[in-house]
């Protein structure tokens, strides 16, 4: 994370924020006038943005749902009783839930159930805390993807 100062003249503090809220994951815009009172000094803290992919672009190669459905409950059939499973499933799990919710005819309680489910993800990561639990399932799943070569 990083601090930026910015002085520039009133008239083009808003298209100067909204480019930086572009570029970077920005915190508060603070705002003071300079000394001789014609411009203003911008305050803000920033991270760099991170990809986030949408889920056309997570799921592409992703196996059907009712395939990762029966994998999931294989995998939970098999392990023995208060078994910590390996992240991977619990990513898998969050990225079918997630493409369930975004499916036609969901509903208020699949988006529930994907975000409980990312957000355990997030939190067993001990990541992005700051982000959209879903998005963050999304580019992880991505990732894994990409890692075995599907």
């Amino acid at each position: 994370m990083f601090e930026i100062r910015i002085i520039c003249a009133p008239a083009d503090a808003d298209r100067v924020t909204d480019a930086l809220e572009t570029a970077f994951k920005t915190g508060r815009v603070t705002v003071f006038p300079t000394a001789d009172g014609k411009r203003q000094r911008l305050y803000l803290t920033a991270d760099h943005a991170d990809v986030w992919p949408d889920p056309e672009q997570a799921y592409a190669d992703a196996p059907a749902v009712l395939d990762e459905l029966d994998w999931i409950a294989r995998t939970l059939g098999t392990a023995a009783c208060r078994t910590t499973l390996d992240r991977g499933f619990y990513l898998r799990k969050a990225a079918v839930l997630d493409r369930i919710a975004l499916a036609d005819g969901a509903d208020y309680r699949d988006d529930d159930t994907a975000y409980i489910a990312a957000k355990f993800v997030v939190v067993l990561d001990d990541a992005h805390a700051d982000c959209d639990p879903r998005d963050y399932v999304r580019q992880q799943y991505t990732l894994m993807a990409a890692a075995s070569g599907q």
